[in-house]
């Protein structure tokens, strides 16, 4: 059985919470929740959140023990790019894109 959890508009570029993501993908539940909150980055927290609710909703939802939870699937797509500018020298502009990130961990037993 699998269990999904997903934060959507998170303020954070894609291809910096990939590299959390990509540390935890396989491994057992509790495990990566340990894992996690010793990263440093600010990804990891926000990681953290998303699978701490997937292993809630597999709990309380699906009535499956977190001893036996397992991360089956997590990926991290893009969100809406904010668009800005900088003033530069001479009447210049150039563009700043802040990235915004839809991060989905899916959890569920190992068979």
């Amino acid at each position: 059985m699998e269990v999904k959890s997903i934060a959507k508009w998170v303020r954070i570029s894609p291809r910096k919470v990939r590299r959390v993501i990509n540390e935890i993908r396989g491994k057992n539940a509790e495990k990566a929740l340990i894992l996690l909150s010793f990263m440093p980055q600010k990804g990891a927290r926000i990681v953290r959140k998303v699978l701490h609710s997937a292993m809630a909703n597999a709990e309380h939802n699906n009535s499956l023990t977190r001893e036996e939870l397992v991360i089956l699937k997590a990926y991290v797509d893009g969100g809406p790019t904010l668009k800005r500018w900088n003033p530069r020298a001479r009447g210049r502009a150039f563009p700043i894109a802040k990235r915004s990130s839809h991060i989905t961990v899916i959890v569920g037993n190992k068979n």
